[in-house]
Formats: structure tokens, C-alpha cells, sequence
């Protein structure tokens, strides 16, 4: 991409103003550039890819999110999460206040967003449990469920935000948590894919995965979903591929 910028003569004040201008469009174009716009090929002709954007204006089939267990003291939402339950007009925040939505590990919630709130068509909330207990075997989890999820809804597109820097845990580095989801959404898929081959499930056609990461996170996310895509890679080529199940013989 080549940025082109025109100038002409100016006065002082209007040289400094338009400097200060240039100088912030400089910035955009230089992380948008950084930015890398090639996916990694996953199995199944699948694509993963990092992205720096959140879930507000993320365009997609699918938008998932992971949402600790309510805390009665009172939710933490800060950044993206008090962005995200603002502009869905205070829903994510109702239910659990009401207890309609705990998020308990496993726990799953899917809804339409209002017009002119968020992007993405459909979001998917999965519950990780207590913030005190909350592990990767929680993401990992959280990972098959939103394949299953996704297929099951017939998404092509899918996009994933932990979310849980934003609910105010630290408990578990960011790349790692966005890896452990990966692996464990391919081979989920790997086996929905068997599935249908067998005829046992509907047909299903998922194209891409978005892993959203802020900008603090973005390269460690990177590293470690690419290490993981491979990882998966490989446990699906060891995998046994004998049918699922016997045809019975005609009588």
C-alpha cells in the first residue's frame, strides 16, 4: 500500500496543525502496514489469522466471547468488554445480573445483536467458570465448543476475543489462551468434518477463524497460534481414520 500526501504553502499555525495531522496519519498507516493481512493455512483449507481489532467492529458470521462466572461483588468490565456490553445497550451485564447467564464453565449463550449496535451477525458467549479456577483446559474447552458452535449455526466466517484481560484477569498469558482455543477449534472441526463425510452430520463449510488481540498482545498471540495451528496439524495426521461406525449389511 503507498500513502501520497499533497502539500501546499501554509502559515505557521495552520503548518503546525497540519504537521500534528500528518504526523497521526503517519501513525495509523504505519500499524495498519504492520498489520499482517496473510492468514495460515489450517487443515481443511481453513484459515487462522490475528487480527488487531475487537469485537465491536469486527465483520463476521460468528463473534465469540468468554465470559468469567458473575461475581455477585460485581462484574469487571473495562476497555473492550465495557465498549461491547455499552453498545449491546447493557445486555451482557442484565443477564448476568439477573442470573439468566452465569458462566459457568461450558455454559453457552447466542444472540442476535440490535441493529446499529456491533458488527458481527451472531455472538456466541461462552462461559470459563470462577476467575479464581480459570485454566487453558477452560479455553481448550471453550475452544471445541465454539467449532461445534459454528458448525452447527453453518458459519463460514468465525472470530474469537478472549475478553478476559477485560473482565480484569491476569490469570493467563493471552497467546497461550488464543493457542489452546486454536488447537482445540481444529481438531473439533477435524472431527465434524469426519463426521460429515460419514454422513452423520450436516454439511458445513467453516472458511476462516479471526483471533482478535490488542496491540500488547498481538505478536506473542501471533507466535503462539501459529505454533499451535501445527500442532493441531500434526495430532489430526496421527489421528485413526477408520470410520466411525460399521454400515450394517443389507438383509
Amino acid at each position: 500500500m503507498t500513502l501520497i500526501i499533497k502539500l501546499r504553502p501554509l502559515g505557521r499555525d495552520k503548518l503546525t496543525l497540519a504537521l500534528g495531522v500528518l504526523f497521526s496519519l503517519l501513525v495509523q498507516f504505519a500499524r495498519a502496514e504492520a498489520t499482517p493481512d496473510k492468514a495460515i493455512e489450517a487443515p481443511h483449507g481453513m484459515q487462522v489469522s490475528v487480527k488487531m481489532i475487537g469485537p465491536i467492529t469486527q465483520t463476521t458470521d460468528l463473534q465469540i466471547i468468554c465470559l468469567l462466572k458473575h461475581d455477585p461483588a460485581g462484574d469487571k468490565y473495562i476497555e473492550t468488554m465495557k465498549d461491547l456490553n455499552d453498545k449491546l445497550g447493557g445486555l451482557l451485564s442484565s443477564l448476568r445480573q439477573r442470573g439468566e447467564f452465569v458462566g459457568e464453565a461450558g455454559e453457552t449463550l447466542l444472540f442476535t445483536p440490535s441493529p446499529n449496535s456491533i458488527t458481527p451477525k451472531q455472538v456466541l458467549a461462552i462461559g470459563v467458570g470462577e476467575e479464581a479456577s480459570l485454566s487453558l483446559d477452560r479455553l481448550r474447552l471453550a475452544g471445541r465448543i465454539a467449532a461445534r458452535e459454528a458448525v452447527r449455526l453453518g458459519a463460514a466466517h468465525v472470530s474469537f476475543a478472549p475478553t478476559l484481560r477485560d473482565q480484569g484477569s491476569t490469570r493467563i498469558d493471552v497467546g497461550e489462551g488464543d493457542a489452546a482455543m486454536v488447537e482445540q477449534f481444529l481438531l473439533a472441526y477435524d472431527t465434524e468434518r469426519r463426521l460429515q463425510s460419514e454422513n452423520l452430520a450436516p454439511k458445513a463449510d467453516l472458511k476462516d477463524i479471526t483471533i482478535e488481540a490488542g496491540p500488547k498482545y498481538f505478536d506473542g498471540a501471533m507466535e503462539k497460534v501459529t505454533v499451535a495451528i501445527a500442532a493441531a496439524a500434526e495430532q489430526i495426521k496421527q489421528r485413526n481414520k477408520a470410520p466411525y461406525h460399521t454400515v450394517a449389511a443389507e438383509k
